[in-house]
């Protein structure tokens, strides 16, 4: 028995001889700015040591020129690599005179001592570890840039350079920050402790100026949200000059409860709907969620203050006889559910719930999820705040801005049951 085949006539690769798929893409731009960065930069920095010297190679001082006194000697090789990829230059080195006779090494201003990459190059590797790319996935995206000089080690040197703008945010003045609203709430993250996965939570605090912008203020890892992890936080915007705000929404933990009311007791505080509406579904089973979400619904999203009290009471009166646990649910919240209703009604979908954070949550645990465990709990306070600050995560403002200036109502209306 014959059976027919079909092979490819063409020449075939040998083994481990196969081109990736980038490599043929040959881009005749690309590889002559390429070849012209070497004269660019080796120019460049020959002409800053003219001027420093006042005079060009091989020249002569003019008696009435600037500049200082010294002399060339030599040259030295460098790699440097930049968003042009990996390049050899040559830098000239020189000796300037100093007023006491001694003479100093001339230093550049646009290359720095023991620089290997450019601003460029380290704020686009940062960039890109940022995006959710983890350290040693970045060497492979950005190998065609880079030409594979880049690898988790340098990846981590880069971000450790963040450090220094993350240590001057955390201790920045608040005194001149016009904030009239805060919103709180921590999350858990999962960091590396003594060699072993550990799960610590990050306590985050928004700030809501006068104009409605809103602006991160503080990321503290801390153990847990206990009343003294949340009394910490508060304790350093005061100290920071962070003005006593006018309104505080909050997710009903009961340790920021305590602490909010140790250091700004009087305030009006907005417990998180939508962190009650879970509640709520937890305390009854399955077949009556759909009920429960429909009568919470017409009730936080009434469009009056007496409609959301009717309706409370209204909500607490048939459940308290269908499914008492689920009354008992919202009664424990009291009064702090619909502090909403004391703002003007333009306000209330941006006062009802602490969504604002939990965007942010969502999003930074999007960020990190190929990392798994970050490796420390300052670096994943750190990464969530060079998310915002880099641009990568936008805050827009808030809705119902046109009337912040109006101070809550004093009179909170009748919501007894």
């Amino acid at each position: 028995m014959m059976s027919d085949t079909t092979k490819f006539a063409g020449p075939q690769p040998e083994a481990g001889t196969a081109a990736c798929l980038f490599d043929d893409w040959f881009d005749p731009i690309e590889s002559g700015l390429r070849a012209r960065v070497r004269e660019f930069i080796e120019a460049l920095i020959r002409g800053e040591l003219d001027a420093a010297l006042a005079r060009p190679r091989y020249g002569r001082r003019a008696p009435a020129a600037g500049g200082a006194a010294g002399h060339r000697h030599g040259s030295r090789r460098r790699l440097l690599t930049g968003t042009f990829g990996t390049t050899e230059i040559v830098v000239p080195r020189a000796r300037l005179e100093k007023g006491d006779g001694r003479t100093t090494e001339w230093r550049s201003q646009a290359l720095r001592a023991y620089q290997r990459r450019t601003r460029a190059a380290d704020a686009l590797i940062a960039g890109a570890y940022l995006a959710g790319t983890n350290t040693r996935r970045v060497r492979r995206a950005l190998a065609a840039l880079f030409g594979g000089a880049v690898g988790k080690d340098v990846v981590s040197r880069v971000w450790r350079k963040v450090k220094g703008d993350w240590e001057a945010w955390g201790a920045r003045s608040l005194a001149a920050e016009p904030i009239v609203r805060l919103i709180l709430d921590g999350t858990v993250v999962r960091v590396r402790l003594d060699r072993q996965a550990t799960s610590i939570s990050l306590l985050v605090v928004i700030g809501i100026r006068a104009d409605g912008q809103k602006v991160l203020l503080a990321v503290k890892s801390m153990g847990g949200e206990t009343t003294e992890a949340w009394r910490a936080v508060l304790d350093d915007l005061v100290a920071r000059g962070l003005r006593r705000p006018e309104f505080l929404i909050v997710d009903g933990a009961p340790g920021l409860e305590r602490a909010l009311a140790a250091v700004w007791d009087g305030v009006p505080v907005q417990r998180c709907t939508v962190h009650k509406h879970r509640n709520l579904l937890a305390h009854a089973p399955q077949r009556l969620h759909e009920e429960i979400s429909a009568d919470d619904t017409d009730m936080i999203y009434a469009a009056t203050p007496e409609e959301v009290a009717e309706r409370r009471k209204a909500f607490i009166r048939k459940w308290r006889l269908r499914h008492h646990a689920v009354a008992d649910s919202l009664e424990e919240a009291g009064d702090r559910l619909f502090t909403f209703t004391r703002l003007p009604p333009s306000q209330w979908k941006s006062a009802r719930t602490t969504n604002a954070i939990e965007r942010l949550h969502e999003e930074f645990k999007r960020r990190i999820k190929t990392q798994t465990v970050l490796p420390s709990a300052e670096t994943a306070a750190m990464l969530f705040w060079a998310l915002l600050a880099s641009g990568q995560i936008t805050m827009r403002k808030v809705d119902g801005r046109q009337t912040l200036a109006m101070a809550p109502s004093d009179q909170p209306i009748d919501l007894a049951a």
